[in-house]
């Protein structure tokens, strides 16, 4: 665990609240575990955490459980008593909202969903409407599992495009559609609990660095691809968003820089227009014209699943059209992977959407071209798998924007 920073100069309440923050992330990693011993890992006196822990144990937020148990010896006393958090004693609401479906779960205090709810919006929808629809399912959904409304802490929103997180505004979001939408106001106004607001992946990634794959991580970067394509980034548990709040576009980087197809973005060449689901699919349906007979073709026709999946199930099947199709997308991914690597040098760059649907026709060239492709081996040294949580990835990421703004950090 990082050392703690000195507070100096600050106020008693902030430096609770600091101490608070750091006995939650250690119950949160570490239980079931003994006052001594969240002691040890915080560096706070032993009266500090019998004094805090009375707190979370008469609000309901901690329970004693059984013993501590731990393989070091031990000195002679009584034994020591186990502590957990009682992850369903408080809930956050998660909103993911993507191009054309919106994601919304109630879930605990480790981000596990208790009931979820999906639905389909036009893109062509206005922003207050998705919004006024949103705040009535939230409302609903709480209602639906017999929560007081007191219990929830708050609410967590992921979406599409640049936004802002300190102001809860989605500034520019091409592929929704969506200019300056006050996500946070227009929310906040129509919901009795607080809002926060970020970018989906970046949510996504915080969802795997707090409940994940990079828990342990101290640089990690999490890429998702699907309509779009985008990069969350966490430093020393830290969500980075980069000055105008952009950090992480990495589907408008150009791959391409002369003759690429037009991205929604204005530009030509993006990473998007080679790797997203619309190219795969409208690759996918042009050679399969040109084979009708094909596996490739039979699948399509199939009805069975998105059709991202269709193409899946193809490539497994052995059509090589498919697999030619989705080995052109992972070589391109495994490019961009490797500028990332030479840029941010991360520990762990975790794969979501459709490279987690598809980790193992996926995966294995985007990770050699990345290994291949990075600057002096700095790809050797990184981890690449796929999501923890696939499809729920942007719910619990964006409930783990509202536990870390609403719970964990006070």
């Amino acid at each position: 665990m990082a050392t703690r920073p000195m507070l100096v100069g600050s106020s008693s309440a902030t430096i609770k609240s600091h101490n608070l923050q750091a006995i939650l992330y250690a119950l949160l990693r570490q239980e079931p575990i003994s006052r001594v011993r969240l002691a040890q890992l915080t560096g706070l006196s032993t009266t500090t955490i019998t004094n805090l822990i009375a707190e979370l144990l008469a609000q309901g937020l901690v329970a004693e459980e059984g013993l501590e148990e731990t393989e070091e010896p031990r000195s002679v006393g009584r034994p020591r008593t186990a502590l957990r958090l009682v992850a369903d004693a408080r809930a956050v609401l998660g909103v993911h909202i993507g191009v054309g479906r919106i994601y919304l779960a109630l879930t605990d205090l480790r981000g596990r969903p208790q009931d979820c709810v999906t639905w389909e919006h036009a893109v062509e929808q206005s922003p207050e409407a998705v919004l006024e629809e949103v705040a009535r399912r939230a409302t609903e959904l709480v209602a639906r599992n017999g929560r007081e409304a007191r219990t929830v802490l708050g609410v967590g929103v992921g979406a599409s495009g640049l936004v802002d997180p300190e102001t809860g505004i989605n500034l520019f979001a091409p592929n929704l559609g969506w200019h300056d939408v006050a996500i946070r106001h227009q929310l906040a106004a129509r919901l009795p609990w607080p809002v926060c607001v970020d970018n989906n992946v970046r949510a996504m990634a915080l969802g795997e660095a707090l409940f994940g794959a990079g828990q342990a991580v101290n640089v990690m970067a999490f890429v998702y691809a699907r309509v779009g394509v985008g990069a969350g980034f966490v430093v020393g548990g830290e969500p980075y968003s980069g000055s105008g709040a952009g950090a992480g576009e990495i589907g408008h980087t150009t791959l391409i820089a002369e003759g690429g197809e037009l991205c929604r973005c204005g530009n030509t060449g993006c990473l998007e227009t080679l790797v997203s689901e619309a190219t795969l699919i409208r690759r996918a349906e042009a050679r399969a014209a040109q084979e009708p007979t094909g596996i490739l073709a039979a699948c399509l026709r199939t009805g069975e699943g998105s059709p991202v999946e269709r193409l899946l199930a193809a490539a497994r099947a052995g059509d090589e059209a498919a697999r030619a199709i989705l080995h052109d997308a992972a070589h391109y991914m495994g490019i961009a992977l490797a500028n990332l690597v030479n840029v941010l040098n991360p520990e762990l760059i975790v794969l979501g959407g459709l490279f987690a649907q598809g980790p193992d026709l996926l995966l294995p060239e985007a990770e050699a071209t990345m290994r291949q492709r990075a600057f002096a081996h700095l790809g050797d040294r990184v981890q690449v798998r796929p999501a923890t949580f696939g499809r729920q990835a942007g719910v619990i990421g964006a409930a783990a924007l509202a536990l870390r703004q609403f719970f964990y950090q006070q």
